[in-house]
């Protein structure tokens, strides 16, 4: 029997708490779909879906063709060995890679591990961070982590050769409300609940909330996640890229969809992050110009 509880990162938060907490544009983070989470497979919940359906497969070379930028954030353990953490893209540029703020910090912004710790890894090779680079979409005097500010964007020391980076998203047009929309999730950390190194499911999009302050969407979503799938991308049938996995409720729960207890939870690339973007994009062109 499922727990009652919201796990976060690992720690049980009661309904009752959860429930009274003010909200940043309604939204809370139950349950961070990223890094290994030992102290919840500690506690009993089985290797699972999300729900009783599960869709996955295995990413295949054509599907790395088609869904540009997807690599893979590692970092290192405390005995100092890289290990899988979560998925990350190339976008916009050879430079520049956008994943989910909660790899470095914890909902009440605690710094829970550094950059120098990680590297990206798209085709088979390794890129280091350029340092310093780290920027975050919660506001500087933010104390809270929440759904629609979790998206970070760091470059890298040296650009990506031979993959070329996921074309800009945006996904400012799509109407905010309720309907069935058909979307690609699409794993390249995979899933510490799914059997290969990645994954591709067909999967919905069944409701887009309305904005936070920063004018960016929470997506509610019926997509299998599991820990390590933090940053997976959610792409229509075209492969526009639509909006970056955050997180889920009760993980490995296997029930139904419910859009109001059981669902994933995505952040669309518009407003802020969109912004944010399209700024290091113009920053990193003017410093080459600068450099030549």
């Amino acid at each position: 029997m499922v727990s009652k509880t919201w796990i976060h990162l690992g720690s049980a938060v009661s309904r009752r708490t959860m429930k009274h907490r003010r909200l940043r544009g309604s939204v809370a983070l139950h349950v961070f779909a990223g890094l290994g989470a030992p102290a919840v497979l500690g506690c009993g919940i089985a290797l699972a879906a999300l729900y009783p359906h599960d869709g996955r497969r295995d990413m295949t070379g054509a599907d790395n063709q088609r869904y540009l930028g997807a690599g893979v954030l590692y970092c290192r353990r405390p005995d100092g060995v890289p290990q899988k953490a979560a998925a990350a893209w190339l976008i916009g540029d050879p430079s520049l890679v956008v994943l989910n703020a909660h790899n470095f910090r914890n909902r009440r912004m605690e710094t829970t591990r550094d950059v120098s710790d990680c590297f990206f890894q798209i085709g088979g090779r390794n890129h280091v961070f350029e340092s310093g680079s780290l920027h975050l979409g919660t506001p500087p005097d933010a104390r809270s982590l929440h759904i629609t500010d979790d998206w970070a964007i760091l470059r890298l020391a040296d650009p990506v050769a031979g993959v070329p980076p996921q074309p800009v998203p945006d996904a400012s047009d799509l109407p905010t409300g309720t309907g069935d929309r058909p979307v690609v999730m699409v794993s390249p950390g995979g899933h510490e609940n799914y059997r290969g190194p990645s994954s591709l499911e067909t999967c919905f999009v069944r409701q887009i909330d309305p904005p936070s302050e920063d004018e960016i969407r929470r997506v509610r979503h019926d997509c299998n996640d599991g820990f390590g799938g933090s940053g997976s991308g959610l792409f229509d049938a075209t492969g526009r890229m639509l909006a970056m996995q955050s997180a889920s409720l009760s993980m490995n729960s296997r029930r139904p969809f419910d859009i109001e207890f059981h669902y994933g939870s995505a952040l669309l690339f518009e407003g802020e992050l969109l912004k944010a973007i399209r700024q290091e994009i113009a920053a990193i062109a003017g410093t080459t110009r600068v450099t030549r």
